[in-house]
C-alpha cells in the first residue's frame, strides 16, 4: 500500500500553527459574545461562539460567522439513519434511544447498550477505554469500553452491520461501508456537490467530518422536517434520559419541550436543536457552537433563551456563585428580541450574592467605616 502524502507532512511544524488554504483557524472566524457573567455589573467572563438558524433549506439567522467545525456526536442521529430500517423491528424503544446517545455511563446506560449485542459479540465493540462521564457514589477508577459515552451508538452500528450483511471488522475506519454510506447520506441533505474539507477521528473512534454551523443547522432542520419518516425522533423524546442522562443539557431540553424538540450535544462545544414549530413548517434547525469548547452552563443559558422566544419553557441552570449571566441580543433574530428580553437568566430565589446591600462608595464619602 502506498500513501499519497508524506508522513512528516501530517504533523505541525510550528507551535503557532500553519495557515492552510480553505481551512480557517479559530483566529480567523468572526466569533461573537453569546453570554457574559457579570459581578455587580462588571463582566468577568465572556463566552464567545457562533449560532445558525435554518428553516428547511433556507438560512434564518446567523451570529458569530459560518464557523467550520466537526459535527462530532451531534451527528449520531444521522449515522443511525443508515440502519433505521434494520433496527426498526429488532430493537425496543430503550435500545433505539441509546443508539444515538452520548450517555453518562450509568448502570442503566451500560445495561441497555450491552443488550443490543449478544455477549459473544461484545469483543467487537471498539470504543476507546473510558470511565463514566458523570459518576455517583463509588468512583470508577478502571476504564472500560462500555463506560465510553458512545458505547450504545457503537453497539447499534455493529448490530446494524450484521443485519445488513456488512463485515464488522474495521467498522470504525473511514474506508468501511459505514462511513462511505454516511457520506452519501449527507449529500441528501447538503447537495450532491457537498464534500467534507477534513475527515478526522472522533473521540469515540468513528470518523467525523468538518461542516460549517450553517450546514449543521440545515441538517437539524431536516431532522424536524422528516421526524415521522423513521423512529429516531420518537425514540429520543420517549427516553431522553438514555440519550444523555442526569443534568445533561440535551436531556433537559427534550424533557422540557414535550416532544416538540430533539436536542443533541456534541463535543467540543456543540448543541443541535431540531424544532417542530408551527411558524417553521419545513422544520427549524438551530446550532450553537461555543468557541472555547464544551461549556454546558453557558450553552444552557443560550439554549433557554432561544427556546424561550419560540414558546418553550425550560428552567435555568443551577445558579452561578456571586455572578449573573446576561445574554447577547444577537443569539435570536431581531424580530424575536422583545421576547428574549422577557426571559431572565436568574430566578426569584437566586439572591444578589455578587454585591453588598448598601452603596460602599456612599459610605466612604460620608466617612462611615467599620473596624
Amino acid at each position: 500500500m502506498t500513501l499519497d502524502f508524506k508522513v512528516e507532512d501530517v504533523y505541525p511544524k510550528s507551535p503557532l500553527g500553519e495557515k492552510e488554504e480553505g481551512i480557517p483557524s479559530g483566529r480567523d472566524v468572526e466569533w461573537q459574545p453569546l453570554v457574559d457573567y457579570r459581578r455587580h455589573g462588571v463582566s468577568e467572563n465572556t463566552i464567545h461562539g457562533a449560532i445558525a438558524w435554518f428553516h428547511g433549506d433556507q438560512p434564518v439567522h446567523s451570529f458569530g460567522g459560518n464557523v467550520l467545525c466537526y459535527g462530532r456526536s451531534m451527528m449520531k442521529p444521522f449515522y443511525i439513519k443508515l440502519f433505521a430500517k434494520e433496527l426498526a423491528e429488532t430493537t425496543d424503544w430503550r435500545q433505539k434511544a441509546v443508539s444515538v446517545a452520548s450517555h453518562n455511563g450509568s448502570a442503566e446506560h451500560i445495561a441497555v447498550s450491552q443488550s443490543l449485542l449478544s455477549e459473544g459479540e461484545w469483543g467487537l465493540m471498539q470504543t476507546p477505554l473510558d470511565v463514566p462521564l458523570v459518576q455517583f457514589g463509588r468512583q470508577v477508577r478502571r476504564p472500560r469500553r462500555w463506560f465510553n459515552n458512545s458505547s450504545g451508538h457503537h453497539a447499534a452500528i455493529l448490530k446494524g452491520c450484521r443485519l445488513k450483511g456488512w463485515n464488522r471488522a474495521g467498522y470504525t475506519l473511514p474506508s468501511h461501508k459505514v462511513f462511505i454510506a454516511y457520506r452519501e447520506l449527507m449529500k441528501q441533505y447538503l447537495g450532491e456537490a457537498w464534500s467534507p474539507r477534513r475527515i478526522a477521528r472522533d473521540g469515540d473512534g468513528l470518523p467525523t467530518v468538518s461542516m460549517t454551523v450553517n450546514e449543521l443547522a440545515r441538517c437539524y432542520a431536516a431532522l424536524a422536517r422528516e421526524r415521522d419518516t423513521d423512529w429516531i425522533w420518537e425514540a429520543m423524546v420517549r427516553h431522553p434520559d438514555l440519550v444523555g442522562g442526569f443534568n445533561r443539557l440535551d436531556t433537559t431540553v427534550m424533557k422540557s419541550c414535550e416532544g416538540k424538540v430533539i436536542a443533541k450535544e456534541g463535543a467540543d462545544g456543540l448543541l443541535g436543536l431540531a424544532i417542530n414549530h408551527p411558524d417553521y413548517p419545513e422544520g427549524l434547525g438551530v446550532v450553537i457552537k461555543i468557541a472555547s469548547g464544551w461549556n454546558p452552563r453557558a450553552t444552557w443559558y443560550v439554549a433557554r433563551g432561544i427556546l424561550g422566544v419560540l414558546g418553550f419553557e425550560m428552567r435555568n441552570p443551577y445558579p452561578l456563585r456571586r455572578q449573573k449571566a446576561f445574554l447577547v441580543p444577537g443569539i435570536v433574530p431581531e424580530s424575536l428580541l422583545p421576547a428574549l428580553e422577557q426571559i431572565p437568566t436568574w430566578d426569584e430565589w437566586d439572591a444578589d450574592h455578587d454585591r453588598w446591600y448598601y452603596d460602599a462608595d456612599e459610605h466612604q464619602r460620608n466617612g462611615v467605616f467599620f473596624g
